[in-house]
């Protein structure tokens, strides 16, 4: 039986609304936080329960930045030093693991080790040493504790496998201490190569006190060619044979003895059997790490949790953002709201976000307001409290109610579909009608000027029959539209951007009299109120694109012909 996904956003609603900003944001330190992320679901209705307890994770963690923030530091330097090796765990199963391959796993069951003890408020080694304990590369941690199902699962026991020697270093050799007959071996090695350097030095003494050459430690002499007599009397001793010649000098070295060769014959024999023993080893190493592979796999799922879990508190800290409430009926309300790119950039360029407040329910609300006026970013501001509280984030806002919806879609002007040969206008219809197509109970649609791209007799007609389309249906449903006209129906909820309806206009004009062009669209955003308020009749709606015209330049005449037809 087909298994039938749920997709709450497609890809330009989770791009448009700010999700993957945000998610761009995320301080994640670890392979398998990055995974979870890319893998992350929303809620949907009837997981609410479940989203609380995700936001109860995220609400502790954020707790403990702000009381530890010191030790979260630690705990992200010991998450930095995990790296994926779940092909190792793999391979371990089947194959003889390599050198590498069982330091990188040793390297991962240490930080493992270090989360266990930060957990519980311990003393722990740190890889780039610290100045905080009594020994530079050590830091004690006191009073953070961990929830439960971030704490990896003791590994301590193949720990000591793979560190005969306990030292906890983050190195790995194949030890003597792993075979007997390895040891035997490498020792008989070590007795014959001192062996051979013992005669190679005493020869080495003959030729100096005979001939007063002096032999390098590594039993040569380098001679140019262009000392004939020296290249000469050297070639006439017995104990030295050329080794290496080059068109400026010669290299002699000790001539090998039969007693040499022998030695080296061994060696190479030694060598051989500790190699066939080192695999020996390996494989039974191997062996033992294939044992803990569920176990290891499941900490590095526990470490990716609390990776994200970790990343989207200190985000949410970061940017003061607040607990989602979360609502059973299908509801949208927040308070003194901002959307966080917006906010970004606004305050690069030294300006001041002005917070957005709105409250939603099924049905259609239109917002109005000339251009400038921040009709768009208030849209998207609402998909992005909505999407970031569906997907277990803390969100932009003083305060928020959220009631989870099954299906979430921006209309918004694309680029991309020009690209691909189609008018805006074109754009635009085919949006709808995938938005018409896939609406369900609880969807939340967010529409930005839809017939903008088109004529107004006939971009008015569509805009009033999309709405009429809307009305009757259990969608939350928000379009921005210049139509006044559409607002004038008691069945939906008209908010219109405040703007300049309470701007001194006395000193805006002074300002805008001594501004040069560019200044002026700045002077004039100074005075723009972005904040919302419901309209509720004609008689308040202002008519703020005459008002910026005006500022902007545009003949009295102009301005005042388009008051006559307005009229």
């Amino acid at each position: 039986m087909a298994v039938i996904v749920k997709r709450l956003a497609n890809k330009k609603t989770r791009r448009e609304t700010g999700l993957d900003f945000v998610v761009g944001k995320l301080n994640l330190q670890t392979p398998f936080g990055k995974s979870r992320v890319r893998e992350q679901k929303p809620f949907l209705p009837g997981q609410e329960d479940e989203l609380n307890r995700e936001l109860d994770r995220v609400q502790i963690m954020m707790d403990l930045y702000r009381d530890h923030e010191r030790d979260v530091t630690l705990l992200q330097e010991i998450l930095m030093m995990v790296k994926d090796n779940s092909l190792t765990l793999e391979r371990s199963e089947k194959s003889i693991l390599s050198v590498v391959e069982i330091f990188e796993l040793k390297s991962l069951l240490l930080q493992m080790e270090k989360l266990i003890r930060i957990s519980g408020g311990g003393e722990i080694k740190l890889e780039s040493g610290c100045c905080d304990g009594p020994d530079r590369g050590t830091a004690k941690v006191e009073g953070m504790r961990l929830p439960e199902e971030y704490i990896p699962e003791d590994t301590s026991a193949l720990l000591d496998i793979l560190d005969p020697g306990h030292d906890r270093l983050n190195t790995f050799y194949v030890y003597d201490t792993f075979s007997e007959k390895l040891a035997e071996l490498r020792k008989e090695k070590k007795e014959l190569e001192k062996e051979s350097r013992r005669a190679k030095k005493q020869r080495k003494n003959e030729i100096r006190e005979q001939y007063g050459i002096n032999l390098t430690p590594k039993f040569d002499i380098t001679v140019s060619k262009a000392d004939d007599e020296s290249v000469k009397m050297i070639q006439e001793i017995s104990g030295l044979t050329k080794s290496e010649e080059d068109y400026m000098s010669v290299t002699f070295s000790l001539t090998s003895t039969d007693a040499d060769e022998e030695i080296a014959r061994r060696m190479d024999d030694l060598t051989m059997e500790i190699e066939e023993e080192e695999q020996v080893v390996l494989q039974r190493l191997s062996k033992e790490i294939s044992k803990y592979k569920d176990v290891i796999q499941a900490n590095c799922d526990r470490i990716g949790a609390l990776d994200m879990t970790l990343a989207k508190a200190i985000y949410a800290v970061k940017t003061s953002c607040t607990r989602p409430e979360i609502a059973q009926e299908h509801v949208l309300e927040f308070t003194e709201g901002r959307h966080l790119q917006a906010e970004e950039i606004i305050k690069s360029h030294g300006g001041t976000y002005c917070p957005v407040s709105l409250s939603l329910k099924d049905g259609v609300t239109c917002i109005t307001g000339a251009n400038m006026g921040g009709k768009t970013i208030s849209l998207k501001l609402t998909g992005m409290v909505a999407i970031l509280a569906q997907y277990g984030y803390f969100v932009p806002a003083e305060s928020a109610r959220v009631g989870l919806s099954n299906f979430m879609q921006i209309l918004i002007g694309d680029s991309q579909s020009i690209e691909r040969g189609l008018s805006s206008f074109g754009s635009e219809m085919e949006e709808l009608k995938e938005i018409m197509d896939n609406g369900k109970p609880r969807s939340l649609l967010l529409i930005d000027e839809i017939a903008s791209g088109t004529n107004p007799v006939e971009g008015l007609a569509l805009t009033r029959s999309v709405i009429d389309y809307l009305k009757p249906k259990e969608y939350i449903s928000l379009i921005t539209t210049h139509f006044d006209a559409v607002t004038y129906d008691p069945d939906i909820v008209h908010m219109q951007v405040t703007g300049l309806a309470n701007a001194d206009f006395t000193k805006l004009d002074r300002e805008i009299r001594y501004a040069n062009r560019k200044e002026r669209i700045q002077v004039i955003r100074k005075y723009m109120d972005y904040r919302l308020r419901r309209v509720e009749s004609s008689q308040e709606i202002p008519k703020d694109a005459l008002n910026i015209a005006k500022m902007l330049g545009i003949s009295k005449d102009i301005i005042d012909k388009a008051k006559e037809y307005m009229n």
